[in-house]
């Protein structure tokens, strides 16, 4: 699945590539893959032919084009394609004259512009991931819906239950520190919980607590301000450093817009790391080994070492 950096690095390809232009025509080959439009095939396409993408957005996981049958100088869209990639779901620039790809189960073209491809193709082996267009509404706090190039205070439905992420200019550690305290719970569970803070999944959580040397069963309620804010410094720093490669890709069906793989897994600390010595344990003389326990029908990666388990630990 993919997680917050891989969406980052397709937004920020798609806003690249599609920013400001309209779409010309619309072509499902697979209905599958827009069954979360409820009003069907031909509504998807009537909402899209003729619409003008006005910016990309991401918050957490969830990515979303706003668009306007008005152009690009409308004020508010009101509604946007939204985005839902799934186990595999890609998101690829092409040009017409590139042979579709086998897995191809929707075609957007887009009007001409000087230099870019002209069709952007939804590709999808194992069909989880999807299209449909969705309302805008207000943000509750006023701010921007997301992540995205303008600062448009809208929101796509479906994404306006889950918090901000830490990437999110908008985002507030006292927000974030109010909810953490407010749960009795363990550490990586509240980092998994979308309505506390988004955008965090099972292996940034897991690079995010090493970085910031706390157990993931460390109690929420009784987390100090300054662990808390080393954590998400943390996580930051090791979301930022994946954008930097292109993502962590240990599926090889994730590919950014333009078809390449991320390189990140190749600088993992913890992740996929069982039973081997811990870096920083190592470079310190200590022989700190990478231990794997099942957690939530998942796993953690931890060094008992420098990420010690907490005596009150909630698991």
């Amino acid at each position: 699945m993919p997680e917050l950096p891989e969406v980052e690095v397709v937004r920020r390809g798609l806003a690249r590539w599609v920013r400001g232009r309209t779409v010309t025509g619309v072509e499902v080959l697979d209905p599958r893959s827009i069954r979360r439009h409820a009003l069907g095939t031909e509504d998807f396409i009537g909402n899209l032919e003729g619409a003008t993408v006005l910016d990309v957005v991401r918050r957490g996981k969830f990515l979303w084009m706003p668009l306007s049958m008005a152009g690009p100088d409308t004020a508010l869209p009101g509604t946007a394609l939204m985005a839902h990639l799934g186990m595999s779901g890609q998101l690829l620039m092409q040009d017409p004259q590139v042979p579709d790809e086998k897995h191809l189960k929707v075609r957007i073209r887009l009007s001409a512009s000087d230099g870019m491809p002209g069709q952007l193709r939804f590709v999808d082996q194992r069909i989880f991931g999807g299209l449909f267009v969705t309302s805008l509404i207000p943000t509750p706090d006023g701010g921007p819906g997301g992540l995205g190039e303008t600062p448009l205070p809208e929101i796509a439905e479906e994404a306006a239950h889950i918090a901000r992420d830490p990437l999110d200019p908008n985002f507030s550690f006292d927000e974030f520190y109010r909810k953490v305290k407010a749960r009795r719970t363990g550490l990586k569970r509240a980092l998994l919980d979308q309505s506390v803070i988004s955008g965090i999944g099972n292996i940034y959580a897991d690079e995010a607590l090493w970085k910031a040397r706390l157990h993931y069963a460390r109690p929420t309620d009784k987390l100090r301000r300054g662990d808390a804010e080393r954590l998400i410094e943390a996580a930051r720093d090791v979301m930022n450093a994946a954008l930097a490669a292109g993502g962590t890709s240990f599926d090889s069906l994730y590919v950014n817009v333009n078809g390449d793989s991320g390189y990140f897994a190749r600088s993992l600390n913890a992740y996929g790391r069982a039973g081997e010595p811990c870096s920083r344990c190592e470079a310190a003389g200590l022989r700190g080994i990478i231990k794997r326990e099942q957690f939530m029908n998942r796993s953690s990666y931890t060094c008992p070492i420098c990420q010690p388990r907490p005596r009150n630990g909630r698991w």
